[in-house]
């Protein structure tokens, strides 16, 4: 029997998703949990903030390289399987680390293990993501989205708290214990979700199970391509706010007061949207438009704590771009598309914070962090203007500025019949085109 929830959590009114939602929180509170021990411990062996970006970099890059392939894979294969492996596999993963540093053991092997770490949730997160899909109906993606956002901003907010006290008591590698065990809650929920309650979604033919299917799909509609493509600019220039914080902070209990301002933000813009019926493109482009301004307003703020004001809804507003565009994302596209949507998405917002981030740290070097906010946001509104005037146009005029980009000459085939993708453009056959033109010879003489 379904129970009745208030419209903000309508989600939570199936069972699969109550148990999913639960198995998340504390996956994602145990990843974070790692994430500060992987950071502490190697600030604490080799006292470079670099080598610290470079951990980073390890484990983001697998995103950007391999990304569609993850998504092709989610397409055409039982999401539940693959979601299953990948857990398995960062417990164990998670294990060696705690081995590793308990051990004292070189920095290379743990480089070696967050490379590995980062290369499972490439596969594991447009898997993830399509399964989630699946777990509530089509009209109760968007507040799944949501109340996901808000799970994962206090997983957030949970993992790092609780790793700042545990790694002072009993040190990093009872963080990676810890979060190895979190994954046997998503283990155990998925392998306890009803079957009879799910709402699963047709795979990906095996013509068109590629990667360059996938980014054909894309390119070759002008909505998608659009959402991807301000979705990396708002991520390389408007959402890397952890350089823009430490660079307006005086201190270190400064930082963390904006960190927690910040963390709050986007546990308010979660709720905000899952409050809502639908997430809409225009939704989307109000909120990166306010998130630009008020980020170009926080630059000319006299000090950190009126900054920490701005911070809020700013944080609000990011989450709710990232909620919108996932969303967006995975309607407007075809079902056996989910993953590729997800995965292209994903990569998209991996480059471009590997872009983003030194870029933005550079430039606050160089002409400060007030001026960098200022110069970033009206950047990110100018984007989001274009980007709104190209909303606005007919599906056609979208397409052919794609194609123009691009560099494109034919047009990709789509299903017909979807409101948000071209219609198919095919070339004459050859016999047609002789006898056009025989036609026209005809009529010359």
């Amino acid at each position: 029997m379904r129970r009745t929830m208030p419209p903000m959590f309508r989600a939570l009114s199936h069972r699969n998703y109550r148990r999913w939602a639960a198995a998340d929180l504390i996956s994602v509170t145990g990843s974070w949990m790692q994430v500060i021990g992987v950071n502490w411990v190697v600030l604490e062996r080799t006292g470079s903030v670099t080598s610290v970006g470079f951990s980073v970099l390890l484990s983001t890059l697998p995103a950007v390289l391999l990304g569609p392939w993850a998504g092709a894979l989610a397409d055409r294969f039982p999401v539940r399987r693959i979601v299953l492996v990948c857990q398995a596999l960062h417990a164990v993963l998670a294990g060696m680390l705690a081995f590793a540093v308990w051990s004292e053991l070189p920095m290379t092997p743990i480089y070696a293990l967050t490379f590995a770490a980062g290369l499972v949730t490439v596969f594991d997160g447009p898997a993830f993501g399509r399964l989630s899909s699946q777990i509530v109906p089509r009209d109760g993606l968007a507040n799944a989205v949501a109340l996901g956002s808000v799970i994962s901003s206090v997983g957030r907010i949970l993992g790092m708290s609780t790793a700042g006290v545990l790694v002072a008591l009993v040190g990093a590698p009872v963080l990676f214990v810890l979060n190895g065990v979190s994954f046997v809650a998503v283990i155990v929920a998925v392998l306890t979700i009803r079957s009879a309650e799910f709402h699963p979604l047709a795979t990906s033919a095996p013509s068109r199970a590629g990667v360059r299917e996938g980014l054909r799909y894309v390119t070759g509609s002008g909505r998608l391509l659009l959402l991807v493509t301000l979705g990396f600019v708002l991520s390389c220039l408007g959402r890397n706010y952890q350089v823009t914080m430490a660079a307006m902070s005086t201190d270190a209990a400064m930082y963390g007061l904006l960190s927690s301002v910040f963390a709050i933000g986007t546990v308010l813009g979660g709720l905000f949207a899952a409050a809502r019926r639908t997430l809409s493109v225009r939704l989307l482009l109000v909120a990166a438009t306010l998130a630009s301004l008020l980020q170009a307003v926080g630059g000319l703020l006299p000090s950190p704590v009126a900054f920490a004001v701005v911070l809020v809804p700013i944080a609000a507003a990011a989450v709710l771009i990232d909620t919108t565009m996932s969303t967006r994302l995975q309607l407007d596209s075809e079902d056996g598309m989910r993953g590729r949507m997800l995965a292209i998405s994903g990569s998209a917002g991996a480059a471009a914070g590997a872009v983003g981030a030194p870029l933005l740290g550079w430039l606050c070097e160089r002409i400060g962090a007030d001026t960098t906010l200022v110069l970033a946001g009206t950047v990110t509104l100018l984007a989001t203007l274009s980007a709104a005037s190209l909303f606005g146009a007919s599906p056609q005029r979208r397409t052919a500025f794609a194609h123009r980009v691009l560099h494109r000459r034919r047009g990709v085939a789509h299903p017909a019949g979807h409101p948000h993708q071209p219609a198919p453009v095919t070339r004459p056959r050859r016999r047609a085109r002789v006898r056009a033109r025989s036609k026209a010879e005809a009529h010359g003489r």
